[in-house]
């Protein structure tokens, strides 16, 4: 597998971490210093190179994360990965946190508190502004992780499997989820498995999900099963090493079917064990398996057939 960090200087990490206000740089911080990284919040930009050039002082190799947004003195988003990427013995990183406005809405709303940007207005105010203001310093960036549906927990784990050690290959997450919940909104490459047969509508297998042998036994009876499979897998296993060496650390694949119980989860798992055997390191998060099965969110969807089993 190629090394993309080759090219890159030597020197601890320097992530700095920004984003839209509330979506989640305070917690990311915590979790980082919680992992042995050096953390500061709120720095003025003046003070960046000063701060990170005095942490190396003595050969100290200790990561530094830095949070820096609209609150921040000096923030410029044009002039700021200019300048972490022109301080001499790290290797630096932009980590951009974004949100859907929706949430964002939701969360100042819960914790009454004001957004910097719109002291005087309407938080929705506050955030098209910030959006649009951060948009180039989001293109910069070398990692966007969006926060909207991940509880603090879930950005706690997603953050140990990125930043909790070197890597010698990408950092991989399978993921499944249910089109009727929102698309996942950390997926890098997503596939559709709706054209499967939905054991949802098979009476036995409703309650189950698709961790368990009855269900994953009943989805591979499905022509188009190990085809599908087999060509995903086949993608993937010739992709992968292609986005490493373009520089890509973070990639998910996420598999989608109605509801996020069955086939999506039988999916993820089942390509998570043959990229096991590949030489691959994979995660696996199920997003919607905690969900109650429902025949509302099913709807119609998927309500095929194998060998008659399957009733309206």
């Amino acid at each position: 597998m190629t090394d993309a960090r080759a090219g890159q200087r030597p020197g601890p990490r320097l992530l700095l971490v920004t984003g839209m206000s509330g979506a989640g740089k305070s917690t990311v911080l915590d979790a980082l210093e919680d992992m042995g990284w050096d953390c500061v919040e709120n720095l003025p930009a003046s003070m960046l190179k000063d701060y990170v050039e005095q942490g190396l002082e003595g050969g100290r190799q200790v990561p530094v994360a830095v949070g820096m947004d609209v609150r921040s003195r000096g923030f410029d988003p044009a002039a700021l990965p200019d300048i972490v990427r022109s301080i001499d013995g790290v290797s630096p990183e932009i980590l951009y946190l974004d949100c859907s406005g929706a949430e964002l809405i939701r969360r100042y709303d819960e914790t009454r508190r004001r957004h910097p940007l719109a002291a005087d207005r309407p938080a929705e105010d506050g955030i098209a502004r910030e959006r649009s203001f951060t948009a180039g310093l989001r293109s910069a960036a070398e990692s966007v992780l969006d926060t909207t549906d991940l509880t603090p927990a879930e950005l706690r784990d997603e953050l140990r499997r990125r930043y909790g050690g070197q890597a010698d290959q990408p950092v991989l997450t399978i993921a499944s989820f249910g089109f009727t919940r929102g698309v996942s909104r950390t997926a890098d490459l997503m596939f559709d498995l709706r054209f499967l047969a939905n054991p949802h509508w098979v009476d036995e297998l409703r309650p189950l999900t698709g961790t368990d042998d009855k269900v994953r036994a009943y989805i591979e009876q499905d022509e188009s099963w190990a085809e599908t499979m087999d060509r995903i897998e086949a993608l993937l296993i010739d992709w992968i090493p292609r986005y490493w060496a373009a520089g890509k650390t973070y990639l998910t694949v996420a598999f989608g079917c109605t509801g996020g119980r069955h086939r999506s989860v039988c999916a993820a798992v089942e390509m998570a064990e043959r990229l096991r055997r590949a030489g691959f390191s994979p995660n696996v998060r199920h997003r919607d398996l905690a969900s109650r099965p429902s025949d509302t969110v099913e709807g119609n969807a998927g309500q095929g057939s194998i060998g008659g089993e399957l009733s309206g």
